[in-house]
């Protein structure tokens, strides 16, 4: 038996607030990034307070994208875009200068990938809910201080001081850097600077209905919900909705020698519409008049600026985001998401109960989910920002499109820092496992990931009876991602929606015995391995196998629990329970299960043929070293698992040939016909199994596909 013993009865728990003091934290700048991080450190139970240069008088600003992947983390906050005036963004209409029609693309359909909406809002809007949620006395955690008028001049990043303009100082457990691209806290990590990226932008604002009543404008605006575009070799017009569909945001991307934009901290610098149309004298007249009318007061330009990568954004107390870590020009519309994911992680990693000592480890663990991410995202945009050539683009703009959405900071975060925390402790370590090391043996997991043929049984003891109840369920693919014990499993599709299936199977062996299991089924997956062919298939993360089965199926980490799986066919029902020591922590609840009707070759139970296959991982014995599964951090290192496929998922029906098989359906529609629930359940309830119920209570059921009930019954005897 590997691991320490000593750990045996080791609880997974976390600390809880009520025993530590909250951390007291510090954010310099009160801009999207700041907000979004002061609302996740207040929900984490901290104090929190905001030093914000400016005095919030006359807050100006445009539009801004909240695409999925930034979109999802505030919804999980309670900020919905439909709320302050966002509109969904499922259009692309791209033009060339002259107006000609480069491709018009409708986008309702490819953005079902996404779990969460791809929204445009009034940047002001999104500021003022942010700061609204931030401040609020209602919510939760305490509410955070907002000092406007509050210049920070000076911070010691290893005391955790600061000083004010005024010479009052400060101290607190952490300082986030959050003061945007001009930022004052940069300097206290590397004194990087700024450079030009040879662009500049005008941006203003024009009410939908003065060009909608223009014929000569009109048609530019006919679709609502539509992000715009005009290429020109080294210019271009990028418009798009906010304000309910009732404001178009317009930034003109432009050689900044043209408009002769200067460096400064004002972003709001005046422009005219004068120069405007002298920048783009050669566009298309419908649009040039469509710009013509602006309020000339209203436009305003600035220089894109650049910056090297920092080589860290990290030093002693002081943390960096946002623009102060990695400035971006707004080529891909993600500069303001990619503060937010970083709020959005850094407060992932700080939960209640941290305690300061922790803060220096805590950092590092922010650094390293963020930086690749951050840097190459920054990188996407610069290279859509390049000149056209022969009227093309550089790149394929929706090349990234992936990349960028297809990605959950929360779930990322909470799987870094949960198997952070698992290597930090010792009990009874096995195969990488998305619920982390198993405190007793009972509960521990097979040591490989692989099928067993005829369930362990001679062929002399086939089954008799077999009833499976099937519910499939959509949920969220990045939430999945975090089950998956290696990096070299991913879905074999992009997207963040995706399905998943909980298998039940009651089986009666002609000898009298009876098994059963529960099982959680992830399709569309694909190994990633560096030598080899690509592998499909499902993979299994876990199967409860019932307490009874001395010889349960090893193609999953297995966890022994009490399975019942009770069946009536004359009542139309079908109940799946799994529990230990009667309490239960997985519920199924089939309901008005109707009879399918099957051709006589369907009604017939043949040998196992199945064309699909189950991932597997098995463990690569020449990478290993002889400690193996012992190693100090609970788990084996990622090279030592090896993927693999194995053909069939059920292998027990090998021996029901000749057979009869039965099928029914409920109807999912309307939550009627399939109910599931998951109880998250504490130590003392679920001693051993705590960990596993919680893991499962947080799978997102974002909707019931169907629900069915099989019975297959051998006619050997």
């Amino acid at each position: 038996m590997n691991g320490n013993t000593s750990h045996r009865y080791v609880k997974h728990t976390s600390p809880e607030p009520n025993r530590t003091a909250p951390l007291k934290i510090v954010i310099v700048g009160a801009g999207i990034g700041g907000l979004a991080s002061a609302i996740g450190f207040r929900r984490n139970g901290h104090q929190v307070h905001i030093y914000e240069q400016s005095r919030f008088a006359n807050e100006a600003g445009a539009a801004v994208h909240l695409a999925p992947n930034a979109n999802g983390i505030l919804r999980r906050w309670g900020i919905l875009a439909e709320e302050i005036g966002g509109n969904l963004m499922d259009r692309l209409i791209e033009r060339m200068s002259d107006g000609q029609l480069r491709q018009d693309i409708d986008l309702t359909i490819p953005n079902k990938r996404w779990q969460h909406p791809w929204h445009l809002v009034h940047r002001v809007n999104l500021h003022d809910r942010l700061k609204q949620l931030a401040t609020s006395e209602v919510g939760v955690g305490a509410p955070v201080k907002l000092h406007t008028a509050s210049k920070v001049v000076a911070v010691d990043s290893e005391k955790g001081s600061f000083t004010l303009k005024d010479g009052s100082t400060g101290t607190a457990d952490l300082i986030v850097g959050a003061d945007g691209i001009y930022s004052m806290t940069r300097k206290y990590i590397q004194d990087a600077q700024l450079f030009s990226s040879g662009k500049a932008a005008f941006r203003f604002l024009i009410p939908r209905h003065e060009i909608e009543v223009d014929p000569a404008t009109a048609p530019l605006v006919e679709r609502k919900n539509a992000l715009s575009l005009w290429f020109g070799h080294d210019r271009r017009v990028v418009m798009y909705p906010c304000n309910g569909n009732e404001l178009l945001n317009i930034v003109c991307i432009h050689p900044e020698s043209e408009s002769q934009a200067t460096q400064s901290d004002e972003w709001n610098k005046q422009a005219s519409i004068e120069q405007v149309l002298k920048v783009y004298k050669n566009f298309d007249p419908a649009l040039k008049a469509l710009m013509s009318k602006v309020d000339s007061t209203k436009v305003q330009v600035w220089q894109l600026l650049d910056m090297e990568k920092l080589p860290t954004w990290v030093s002693g107390k002081l943390v960096l985001l946002g623009d102060s870590a990695h400035p971006f020009t707004p080529h891909q519309g993600q500069g303001a998401a990619q503060a937010i994911e970083d709020a959005a992680v850094l407060t992932s990693i700080l939960p209640p109960g941290t305690v300061s000592c922790e803060i220096p480890e805590r950092l590092g663990i922010y650094e390293e989910i963020r930086y690749e991410r951050a840097h190459v995202i920054q990188e996407y945009s610069r290279l859509a920002g390049k000149d056209w050539v022969n009227d093309k683009s550089a790149v394929d703009m929706m090349k990234y499109t992936n990349y960028n959405l297809g990605y959950d900071a929360i779930d990322h975060a909470r799987t870094v820092f949960q198997r952070h925390l698992w290597s930090k402790s010792h009990p009874w370590p096995n195969l990488p496992s998305p619920f982390g090391p198993f405190s007793c043996p009972s509960h521990s997991q097979s040591p490989e990931y692989r099928l067993s043929p005829f369930n362990g049984k001679p062929p002399s003891s086939c089954p008799h009876l077999i009833t499976t109840a099937t519910v499939k369920i959509k949920t969220s693919a990045t939430f999945l991602e975090s089950l998956f014990p290696t990096a070299s499993l991913k879905f074999s599709s992009p997207g963040t929606v995706t399905t998943a299936s909980f298998v039940a199977k009651h089986i009666s062996y002609k000898d009298g015995t009876e098994t059963a299991h529960l099982g959680l089924y992830i399709p569309n997956i694909q190994t990633t391995d560096a030598d080899g062919p690509h592998k499909s298939g499902t993979y299994l993360p876990l199967l409860l196998t019932s307490a009874a089965d001395d010889h349960p199926p090893n193609h999953g980490p297995r966890v022994r629990c009490d399975v019942a799986v009770v069946s009536s066919s004359s009542e139309g029902t079908c109940r799946v329970v799994a529990s230990s020591g009667g309490v239960s922590f997985v519920e199924i609840t089939l309901s008005d299960l109707v009879e399918r009707m099957l051709s006589p070759e369907e009604q017939v139970a043949k040998p196992e043929m199945d064309d699909s296959h189950l991932v597997y991982l098995s463990r690569n014995i020449a990478s290993s070293s002889n400690e193996g599964l012992g190693s100090e951090n609970g788990e084996g290192s990622p090279e030592q698992w090896d993927c693999g496929t194995q053909r069939g998922d059920s292998c027990n029906l090998n021996h029901t040939a000749g057979g009869r098989r039965r099928s029914m359906a409920a109807s999912p529609q309307d939550g009627k016909g399939v109910e599931l629930k998951m109880h998250a359940r504490s130590w003392d309830e679920l001693p051993g199994l705590h960990h596993v119920a919680a893991v499962l209570a947080e799978v997102p059921v974002l909707k019931i596909l169907e629900g069915t009930v099989e019975v297959l019954e051998s006619e050997r005897r």
